[in-house]
């Protein structure tokens, strides 16, 4: 697909309001063309095959085949970027393992100021026509860490902060189920909308031996602990005490979570997370930026690796999106670049050291 060109779009929902109302809100965007509607899945294959979108835009719960049964049918064979548009918070996770690439909420009520649901829309729509791999079976990628994980004692002031968007609810369960519980304490920012992410920190807490858990002001990070940046809300990192304050056995830190402006046009934002970690931590931190699209976290982790951290970028060619970890480390803030599979080892590696 060039550069230049419009990005095709079909839109698959049984509901006719919903389809009008895709309809007014894509129209009129230089970079969008929408060339169809589908009202179920069946209508949906014959128009994928005639029309050959590059996105397509789906709900859930449909008659005749549901969106996930039909996800799994089709990518197989037919490899399309799929978003999830859909009201079932619940099954979204589930969408993204039939192949996925992306999900938004449906706005709770189709009266009320589109705007920004349709800028973020767009947005998701570009990204996921730029995906490298639309469609990847789950497998394990190679590297199986020993599962005592890190040998001897741990530094108690090191912390480990990943920031991802597009591609990353996979990249960033890659990572942790390689984990055992006696890694560092975990912050992580992954750019969703409130109401999925504590489905999402659910779900890592079921597939991982680590403890993970949506953020709340004031939790504590500490070993075998990952805390997830609720939907719409910043999440920093600050410091216990210091010195003769603070015991050697007590968690170095803690978090605040609170929304504020937008950052970069993100709330929750990798960038503020990370400058909160650089400025609670300093050489003890540990940041890491994986696939997404935008810049977001680019200036967050060279602060990082200005104060004496340390900083791993995700690759290009394992990226969904090479955007955020392109802006990183054409700024000078990534030390090393990976393949997401070796990111984990890495990580040990360099904890190992300290």
């Amino acid at each position: 697909m060039r550069d230049d060109a419009k990005v095709k779009v079909l839109v698959l929902d049984d509901s006719l309001l919903f389809r009008e109302f895709m309809a007014k809100g894509l129209e009129g965007d230089g970079r969008i063309e929408l060339v169809g509607f589908a009202r179920d899945p069946f209508d949906a294959k014959d128009k994928i095959l005639r029309l050959a979108p590059d996105v397509m835009t789906l709900e859930i719960e449909m008659p005749r085949m549901d969106g996930i049964k039909f996800l799994r049918r089709l990518m197989p064979q037919y490899p399309l970027a799929s978003i999830v548009v859909s009201s079932l918070k619940a099954s979204v996770f589930e969408a993204m393992d039939a192949g996925a690439a992306d999900f938004m909420a449906k706005p709770d009520s189709l009266t009320d100021d589109p705007k920004d649901f349709f800028v973020d829309l767009k947005s998701r729509i570009i990204a996921a026509s730029r995906t490298r791999f639309a469609y990847r079976r789950r497998t394990n990628t190679g590297i199986t860490l020993e599962a005592e994980g890190l040998r001897g004692e741990i530094d108690p002031q090191s912390i480990i902060a990943i920031g991802a968007s597009t591609g990353g609810t996979d990249a960033i369960n890659s990572i942790l189920t390689k984990f055992s519980p006696n890694m560092p304490g975990m912050v992580v920012v992954q750019h969703m909308p409130a109401g999925f992410t504590a489905m999402y920190a659910k779900r890592l807490d079921e597939d991982t031996n680590l403890d993970v858990k949506e953020a709340e002001d004031g939790d504590e990070v500490r070993p075998g602990r990952v805390l997830i940046a609720p939907g719409d809300y910043h999440l920093r990192v600050e410091r216990v005490g210091t010195g003769k304050e603070r015991s050697s056995i007590a968690p170095a830190y803690r978090v605040r979570c609170g929304q504020g402006q937008k950052v970069g046009g993100h709330r929750p934002s990798v960038d503020v997370l990370f400058d909160s970690v650089a400025e609670a931590a300093g050489s003890h931190a540990l940041g890491v930026i994986l696939t997404g699209m935008g810049t977001d976290g680019a200036a967050g982790l060279k602060k990082i690796r200005d104060y004496g951290g340390y900083t791993i970028g995700q690759d290009e060619r394992s990226s969904v999106v090479y955007g955020m970890p392109m802006a990183a480390y054409l700024s000078g803030a990534v030390m090393v670049q990976f393949p997401l599979y070796r990111i984990p080892d890495e990580i040990v590696r360099k904890l190992s050291e300290r």
